[in-house]
């Protein structure tokens, strides 16, 4: 089956371009041309992977990621005329997969999507079943490490839970608070690093030998894909 490949772009020419070069190479590529009809085509038939121009005319494509995150961990590319070091930096540090800047190549925009969707068929994500060792009761909002009951506050269990979706996915500082915290604005990345401080000391209690919750500097943090089954 042809992976179906989701592009949003205002532009008629670009996205005529991309759907030549997509179909070509043994893709199902479906055009919008803005971020609410992404969404909405997102919930209603999933693609594999999404094509997102930043400079969408109804919203900017950071935001349509940022509330397409909320229900998808669809891979994405971004797409930009900018050329600013300050939107490649955003787009990458939200959680993007990829980013390109017009003009592109779309030989090469194919050749990176192709990488971009092995490396995420390789990437299991199940928010709903627990990653071993850990094992996560949302119903109760309770997690166990290695079959202990963690002692959590409510900001100490949305952080690792959201870890624990997406093993070895290095989550910005921004990104946790957007997901897990409730007042955005009332919140600082020092609030993420004193509660991953927390979240580590109660994880050293069951297995004080490992390192669950790993650091990326400059980028953030992600859960440990090498922990063993037992401690």
């Amino acid at each position: 089956m042809k992976p179906d490949i989701l592009i949003v772009e205002d532009e008629p020419g670009i996205a005529d371009t991309l759907q030549y070069a997509l179909r070509t190479d043994g893709f199902e590529p479906h055009w919008v041309a803005t971020g609410e009809a992404a969404l909405a085509r997102q919930r209603e038939a999933p693609a594999a992977l999404l094509i997102l121009d930043v400079g969408l005319p109804d919203l900017n494509g950071f935001e349509v990621f940022k509330r397409l995150r909320d229900f998808s961990d669809v891979p994405v590319v971004f797409l930009t005329a900018r050329a600013d070091e300050i939107d490649r930096v955003v787009g990458l540090e939200l959680g993007a997969d990829d980013y390109v800047a017009k003009p592109f190549s779309p030989r090469e925009l194919v050749a990176r999507l192709r990488t971009i969707l092995r490396r995420a068929s390789r990437t299991p994500v199940a928010a709903a079943t627990p990653v071993l060792p850990f094992a996560v009761d949302e119903g109760r909002r309770q997690i166990r490490f290695y079959g202990q009951l963690l002692d959590l506050s409510r900001y100490e269990y949305g952080l690792l839970k959201t870890l624990i979706e997406r093993p070895g996915h290095v989550y910005s500082r921004d990104t946790l608070l957007d997901k897990v915290w409730d007042e955005r604005s009332d919140s600082l990345d020092r609030t993420v690093d004193a509660h991953v401080k927390t979240l580590r000391a109660k994880l050293k209690q069951v297995a004080p030998q490992l390192e669950p919750i790993r650091t990326h500097r400059g980028s953030g943090y992600a859960l440990a894909e090498d922990l063993p089954p037992s401690p």
